[in-house]
């Protein structure tokens, strides 16, 4: 299991490859006991295929076009947390009983996001607080990535076989102690 805080590159899934995008990094960070804030990097940033700016709602289906992901699972349980974040501004919680299992919307306040473009990069930055369980817990980081082409590749820390799966146990490679209150 990998460290936590600080930047993490994340790797394409080999079944689906980008045609442009060159690399997908993570600089991951807690401001506060279960607050994240996550800055996702994208390079180029011209071939990237963005939403439209919107309100910034709950939206369910974020992740057919560009989005970016964290997952949360409960350390030694199947209990999970997903949370997307889109360029539009629009974002999305789910909580899972276990894999892909009892899916609901998970309760929690509205992320805040931001975007910059300074060539060559993109930047989405988000600043997650969520009422995530107070033990141990296992974090996933992921990126689905249209291009203007069409083309859509799906970016992780770690993938499984076969076709691409974020909410596959073999995803959740970082830890993150439980707080400490002390």
């Amino acid at each position: 299991m990998g460290s936590v805080l600080g930047m993490h590159s994340l790797g394409a899934h080999p079944a689906a490859p980008p045609r442009i995008v060159e690399d997908v990094t993570v600089n991951l960070a807690m401001t506060g006991s279960r607050t994240f804030w996550l800055e996702f990097g994208v390079r180029p940033a011209d071939c990237l295929c963005l939403p439209e700016p919107t309100k910034p709602v709950r939206t369910d289906n974020l992740w057919r076009t560009t989005c970016f992901e964290l997952f949360a699972k409960i350390k030694d349980s199947e209990h999970y947390f997903e949370f997307n974040f889109s360029p539009s501004s629009q974002w999305a919680m789910y909580e899972f009983d276990g894999y892909r299992s009892a899916m609901r919307d998970a309760p929690g306040r509205d992320p805040e996001i931001w975007i910059s473009r300074p060539e060559p990069h993109f930047f989405l930055a988000v600043e997650a607080l969520q009422p995530l369980p107070r033990k141990a817990l296992q974090l996933g980081l992921s990126a689905v990535i249209e291009e203007t082409d069409g083309t859509k590749s799906y970016w992780a820390l770690a993938h499984p076989p076969g076709e691409p799966d974020f909410h596959h146990p073999d995803c959740f490679t970082l830890e993150l102690p439980p707080p400490n209150d002390t």
